[in-house]
């Protein structure tokens, strides 16, 4: 293999005449100068490369908004509205999300379109009502004209910086180059806990003819986003966890679930720095997050989970490069693929609520607990003393065995008694006139145990409730103790 020595023609070194000076300076002392020279400059300019790159990212996630903004402001019946709307959202309601910059006060990308689009409105709101639309109109697509001249530009800018890099030879381009170091690549992240993982298939081998095409990837950049179908539906959820653990949520899954709603970019950075979260079994972890909460009342991050869960799904199914042709489009503001999205996660969230409401009534029904009263034995009876209203003023105690008992605390006791049934629901209330049994059982079924408990107490304190055998027993349906005990006797 023969050697390549054309690198050693763009060195540059130093001749007499570049160290020539003062006679008590040394030659060496003089290299070093113009060496710290080279160096500073060489540092300069990477720093200069640094920044342009930052700005054609930058612009990169601009121009695709103002396109987004430029295309509904066209094809809407009120347009105008719709322009003065986004812009008292994006002064009021603005997203934090910035470029990834250690800059001091660095403008958020609302701050920055919100800026573009003031400048539209004062050059259109002189204007008569009637020619204010489309003068917005014209000057947005001024700024976009600008904005991408202004992009090809700083690439420009940047071909001709590291070309001129590449000029100078230093220490820091020298290597060995049969001294290289192997570094093996970073092993895949593992899949979620529980992740339910698909064996792969055997598939029988068959002929096929192919076609050349003149470019081969056109195509797949402009198909339609796929349907997906997760692994675990909202339908199985519940069921699942009685048969099988489920995917459980690693600690950048749960950063990635509380990503705002419909922020792709913020979701695409975040996949870029955390390789962690495009693994088997996240999209079904977050659908079963989705659904917990739900079921806990947190209905906002239901939707954040049922949202970054069909994001990933996208994203798996699109292919090998799924990830940068999902986010491809919805960046790019792609209103066909973001309509598909929207529905799909409204659809979603629609039905695991549906799900969710479902489990949580059949839940209550099989577990809920009651206090009913069950007399002692066969012969005992329990019945109701329900007062008519409080005591009278004239009140008399009349009747055998009555010498003994003292006016005042009988009046008191009636009062309690009557205070006592007028604290009582209305149900309550209606049910313990009717004088049955059943009905009083009826009502202390539907109440939670410990409300139903206090209201028996206050029951047969104030001598509302009597029994012939002098208690009561609890009955909650628990038919294995009552085994348990007729077994012991």
């Amino acid at each position: 293999m023969p050697l390549n020595y054309s690198k050693w023609d763009q060195l540059e070194l130093s001749d007499d005449s570049d160290i020539e000076g003062h006679p008590n300076v040394d030659k060496r002392s003089l290299i070093r100068w113009k060496q710290r020279d080279i160096h500073e400059k060489r540092e300069a300019r990477k720093t200069k490369i640094s920044a342009l790159h930052a700005e054609i990212a930058c612009n990169a996630v601009l121009s695709p908004r103002l396109h987004a903004i430029r295309a509904t402001l066209g094809s809407a019946d009120g347009g105008l509205i719709y322009f003065q709307q986004l812009v008292e959202r994006l002064q009021t309601q603005p997203s934090p999300e910035a470029p990834p910059t250690n800059a001091k006060d660095q403008p958020t990308y609302d701050a920055m379109v919100l800026s573009l689009l003031l400048q539209v409105w004062d050059g259109a709101k002189s204007l008569p009502a009637d020619e204010q639309e489309a003068a917005v109109l014209s000057g947005i697509d001024t700024h976009i004209k600008q904005l991408a001249r202004h992009t090809e530009k700083l690439k420009k800018d940047v071909v001709d910086e590291e070309n001129q890099q590449k000029k100078h030879i230093t220490s820091d381009d020298i290597y060995e180059g049969f001294d290289s170091k192997y570094t093996p690549a970073k092993p895949p992240p593992p899949p979620v806990k529980n992740a339910k993982i698909d064996a792969p298939t055997k598939t029988k081998a068959t002929k096929t003819t192919e076609f050349e095409v003149l470019n081969p990837t056109a195509s797949n950049s402009n198909a339609p986003l796929p349907s997906v179908t997760p692994n675990h539906s909202p339908d199985s959820v519940e069921e699942d966890e009685l048969e099988e653990e489920l995917p459980e949520l690693t600690p950048s899954l749960e950063q990635f679930s509380q990503l705002s709603l419909w922020e792709y970019t913020q979701s695409f950075n975040f996949i870029q720095a955390n390789r962690d979260v495009v693994v088997p079994g996240a999209s079904d972890a977050l659908l079963v997050a989705a659904f917990r909460a739900e079921s806990k009342g947190q209905f906002g991050y239901a939707k954040k989970c049922v949202h970054q869960s069909l994001l990933l799904q996208y994203c798996d199914k699109l292919g090998k490069d799924g990830v940068r042709l999902f986010f491809q489009k919805m960046i790019s503001g792609d209103q066909r693929a973001i309509s598909v999205f929207v529905n799909d996660v409204e659809g979603t969230y629609s039905h695991l609520k549906t799900r969710a409401k479902a489990a949580a009534t059949e839940t209550s029904d099989v577990q809920k607990e009651q206090i009913q009263l069950v007399p002692e034995n066969p012969s005992a009876t329990i019945s109701f003393n329900v007062p008519d209203g409080p005591p009278p003023e004239d009140l008399r105690l009349e009747g055998p065995g009555t010498e003994d008992l003292d006016l005042e605390q009988v009046r008191e006791a009636l009062h309690m008694r009557w205070d006592v049934f007028q604290s009582f629901p209305e149900d309550l209330k209606a049910a313990l006139k009717v004088g049955t049994l059943d009905e009083v059982n009826r009502v202390l079924g539907s109440m939670d145990v410990s409300v139903a408990e206090d209201v028996v107490a206050k029951l047969d304190a104030a001598g509302i409730m009597s029994f012939v055998s002098g208690g009561i027993r609890d009955e909650t349906g628990d038919e294995d103790k009552e085994e348990d005990e007729e077994n012991a006797e």
